[in-house]
């Protein structure tokens, strides 16, 4: 007898419905399924935006490594956020604390988050249409990656970056202070996520999938972005450090991604 997921997540609600506690095993703890939002008018999008109608369907199929979805997580109010960049290839992941929700600090921490990101693996961003993201001509311009944004309240359209969020959130629950989180800890968080085995990659983990000696390969330009040398090896390169904390010219710490080892 085959019973489908639909089937399981009905008898879990109705389960919370007659007072049970089911849902606590569920991966965002739900105790109700949310309403989907019907689509609004285009009022208050983004100036300049280009909708994801517009996306090459090369990015659907998942067929390179390169295109990334981005949004914020949020913390208690006014303590900030964390902005999170998943790649939709490998499932890996960057992210940077957010001292708040303005656009120009958005942009800023993605800009340095993506700094050590191969350009080869730097073609697409999909977001959301928050206001954080306003600033993404200056994303584009700096970081060399064309930014899209999802149809409104269309969360399915960014599903591999909702999905990591979820994750995250099993660190930083909802009303989370984040001024409490230093960016090591940020730092600790994501690469743990990065070596999570994941179902769809064949249960491999991300940082797994993005450092096979196929990827490599059919990188050349990472490889001497990344390495600056012949012979560099992708498995020497992506350890345990894999989210670096680094210093910002102004002294303050920043979680970076894929940081080469020296030498």
């Amino acid at each position: 007898m085959r019973i489908g997921t639909e089937t399981i997540y009905q008898w879990v609600y109705g389960d919370t419905a007659e007072g049970g506690e089911l849902h606590g095993y569920l991966r965002r703890r739900h105790p109700r399924r949310r309403r989907q939002r019907r689509y609004r008018s285009g009022r208050g999008l983004i100036p300049g935006r280009i909708g994801i109608a517009e996306r090459p369907t090369i990015v659907d199929r998942r067929d390179r490594f390169g295109d990334w979805e981005a949004d914020t997580v949020e913390g208690a109010k006014g303590s900030g956020g964390i902005a999170s960049h998943v790649e939709r290839k490998s499932r890996y992941l960057i992210a940077a604390k957010l001292a708040d929700k303005k656009a120009d600090t958005f942009a800023g921490e993605t800009i340095r988050a993506f700094r050590r990101i191969p350009r080869a693996w730097r073609k697409t961003l999909t977001a959301d249409n928050g206001k954080e993201f306003a600033r993404f001509k200056r994303i584009e311009a700096t970081t060399g990656l064309t930014v899209f944004f999802a149809d409104p309240y269309a969360a399915w359209q960014r599903g591999t970056n909702e999905n990591t969020n979820g994750l995250i959130r099993q660190y930083f629950p909802k009303g989370c202070d984040l001024r409490t989180v230093t960016h090591k800890h940020l730092a600790k968080v994501v690469n743990a996520l990065n070596r999570r085995p994941r179902k769809c990659p064949g249960y491999r983990t991300p940082h797994e999938v993005l450092t096979t000696p196929a990827t490599v390969l059919f990188q050349p330009e990472s490889t001497v972005f990344l390495a600056g040398r012949v012979g560099w090896n992708a498995h020497e390169a992506f350890d345990s450090d894999d989210i670096a904390v680094t210093q910002r010219d102004h002294g303050e710490a920043i979680a970076k991604a894929v940081r080469p080892r020296a030498g």
